[in-house]
């Protein structure tokens, strides 16, 4: 059956403007940064990007390397993008990053030039687009220029294969060097994608602050901890869990009792609040205008309804504020 997009899916999302550009992104975005590679039933992958869009999600975000095995992210979601969202290209926000290892020998890592303009020449094929929204450096590189690699990410929006481009994993400091680099090069940053939530409070320091102070946007991944602020193991380690398998997402190491102890207090509070935990837990890095999007990952059309359905209760009394800050202690 020919897919048809919900007539009524801008009805509950929010939308943020990113930094002091022109663009608006949805309070949540989808990361296909894993079950969408070869381990993972393509059928599968479709129903998580319909559901998205049927909600309103308008953003998928993608890298050279996600799959497993790296590339295949790309080459799947490609497939379904021809077969399914082609008729609603120009509503949607894809974004792509190169910064890992992807070919053998010197120039398939990393931030060169070369590395680069490569990367992202295969990711387009990959996906079967002329352009994506929005291009990542994914990871600083100690040894290139920075000069070198900001200048391959404004020559390649100069070529039209991005419209924007983005910093990943980027320290403040760094990031702030690289932000004026690309507004003298006259393509300003438009986002920047750290690791942030309850658990990973890193930003806070000073990153948020500077992407404020130059206009620049933030989206948040893992944003639920590997799934440790979800109800996933409120009673200890499902067999089929992430923990479990010590992926690469979540280790049970990382699962200490002090650990489940704020989670369990954390629960008790969002059901005070009439959600669930992975609600407030989103709720909670969308707290202020500081980050303007949280990119969730989804095994499961449900979860991506539970996000979304956080857009009903995402404001925090101070004192549920003062409460998290205590359990967060």
């Amino acid at each position: 059956m020919v897919y048809q997009a919900d007539p009524t899916r801008y009805q509950t999302m929010a939308f943020r403007r990113c930094g002091r550009s022109g663009l608006k992104l949805p309070a949540v975005s989808l990361g296909l940064w894993h079950n969408f590679g070869d381990t993972t039933l393509v059928d599968n992958s479709r129903q998580l990007l319909r559901r998205a869009f049927d909600l309103g999600i308008t953003h998928f975000d993608l890298a050279n390397n996600y799959g497993p095995p790296p590339g295949s992210a790309e080459i799947h979601f490609g497939r379904i993008f021809q077969e399914d969202f082609r008729p609603y290209r120009d509503e949607l926000i894809f974004s792509s990053k190169a910064g890992y290892t992807m070919w053998d020998g010197p120039y398939g890592d990393w931030g060169s030039r070369k590395y680069l303009i490569a990367s992202l020449d295969q990711s387009l094929k990959r996906m079967g687009l002329e352009y994506v929204d929005i291009f990542y450096h994914h990871r600083p590189d100690p040894e290139t220029p920075l000069q070198e690699t900001m200048r391959a990410l404004d020559h390649l929006v100069r070529q039209g294969k991005a419209l924007y481009v983005g910093l990943s994993n980027y320290p403040a400091e760094l990031a702030r060097e690289a932000l004026d680099i690309l507004n003298d090069l006259g393509t300003p940053c438009l986002i920047h994608q750290p690791k942030y939530s309850m658990f990973e409070r890193g930003p806070e320091a000073e990153l948020l602050d500077v992407l404020q102070e130059k206009g620049v946007g933030c989206i948040a991944f893992s944003p639920l901890a590997g799934g440790q602020l979800t109800d996933r193991y409120l009673n200890g380690i499902p067999a089929d869990s992430r923990a479990a398998s010590s992926s690469r997402f979540l280790n049970p190491d990382q699962l200490t009792e002090e650990k489940l102890a704020k989670v369990h207090k954390l629960n008790a509070l969002a059901e005070q609040r009439g959600q669930k935990l992975s609600q407030m837990a989103l709720a909670w890095v969308l707290r202020d205008d500081k980050v303007t999007s949280v990119l969730i990952g989804a095994s499961k059309t449900s979860q991506i309804e539970d996000a979304v359905g956080m857009l009903a209760n995402r404001q925090f009394s101070a004192a549920e504020c003062a409460e998290i800050e205590h359990i967060l202690a």
